[in-house]
């Protein structure tokens, strides 16, 4: 078991929230009160930075599920970075490899949204 880390930082697009270790049952609601005290705005993108982690049972899925809520109830946008080959493969077999946008670095994330939003 690895213990859960958050870190949240700026940038020019908005937030990107880096989790890392184990998102499970016991670790999840401490990330929730992270990702709900966030407020991208409208227009923006909010980015969940999973490089680091380690470990994802459902409950951490469905953590993933209402970062995505979240940030359209603020009327933004979100992707997900880094996403563990475990993760991928939930994602695929469930079907929200269709819902969430992803990429392989937070930095690709947000230059990409840039890149969309300067056009």
């Amino acid at each position: 078991m690895t213990d859960l880390s958050t870190t949240v930082r700026s940038t020019p697009t908005g937030p990107v929230l880096e989790i890392a270790g184990d998102l499970d049952f016991r670790s999840a609601p401490r990330a929730r009160e992270v990702l709900l005290g966030l407020a991208p705005g409208p227009g923006r993108l909010l980015v969940v930075d999973l490089t680091a982690l380690t470990f994802c049972d459902s409950t951490g899925i469905t953590l993933l599920v209402a970062a995505r809520n979240h940030a359209v109830s603020q009327q933004a946008h979100i992707a997900l970075a880094g996403v563990p080959a475990h993760v991928a493969r939930i994602f695929d077999i469930t079907g929200l490899d269709q819902v969430f946008t992803t990429c392989p670095t937070a930095e690709d994330a947000v230059d990409r949204w840039a890149a969309r939003t300067d056009s």
